[in-house]
């Protein structure tokens, strides 16, 4: 793949699901990320991305999953299978710690906070797109939970409107090792124009 040039004023990093019970120990899906988490070294990419993406003067956008309220998913159609287990678990509740952001992923003043997304693309029946043009970005990173569904789906999404879309393999997690393979080594390079890990990603933001 090309080496691309992120212009910080065209740059947006899509921070996804940065919540408690994706990443914190206690945190209702942290055990099953838990192994994958730790060989990548997530937390601490993450933190190295999010602070070099402002340092840099990127937009951040947070692009968070739907946060369990009684009642959703009752009497629908077709909820998809992880739609039934957020159901059944109650994931990212709202009001609850679980639901609440990462210590270390807290919003500060200027990012954009998007409007939650039901299934796993942060675009769909969300206003990212919109946000994204009204920031004039034309490139996107996409870090966050989990590689291979969320982080995906969005990812997907925004090259089809348009956008060119980087991956960055250890600032993200899912739940096995065979789930980030196929990630990062068969589905990411059909619709990704760059994946990276944090080190590549960190030289290329300081060639813009």
């Amino acid at each position: 793949m090309a080496n691309p040039v992120y212009p910080p004023a065209r740059t947006g990093l899509l921070l996804v699901d940065p919540y408690n019970d994706f990443l914190s120990d206690g945190g209702k899906l942290f055990p099953m990320l838990k192994n994958a988490a730790e060989d990548v070294h997530l937390l601490d990419n993450l933190r190295t991305v999010v602070s070099t993406a402002r340092g840099h003067g990127i937009q951040v956008f947070y692009v968070p999953h739907r946060r369990w309220q009684p009642g959703d998913y009752d009497n629908w159609d077709h909820p998809n299978p992880t739609q039934r287990l957020v159901q059944q678990r109650h994931t990212f509740a709202k009001g609850t710690w679980g639901g609440e952001w990462h210590p270390d992923f807290v919003p500060q003043d200027g990012d954009i906070i998007i409007q939650e997304h039901w299934g796993q693309s942060g675009f769909a029946n969300t206003d990212l797109d919109f946000q994204l043009k009204q920031q004039g970005i034309t490139h996107v990173i996409v870090v966050g939970l989990l590689a291979n569904t969320c982080i995906e789906s969005t990812a997907r999404f925004a090259m089809e409107l348009g956008y060119h879309v980087t991956l960055v393999r250890d600032a993200t997690a899912a739940f096995s090792k065979d789930m980030m393979h196929a990630a990062h080594e068969l589905n990411g390079p059909t619709f990704a124009h760059s994946i990276v890990d944090t080190r590549g990603l960190l030289l290329a933001l300081q060639q813009h």
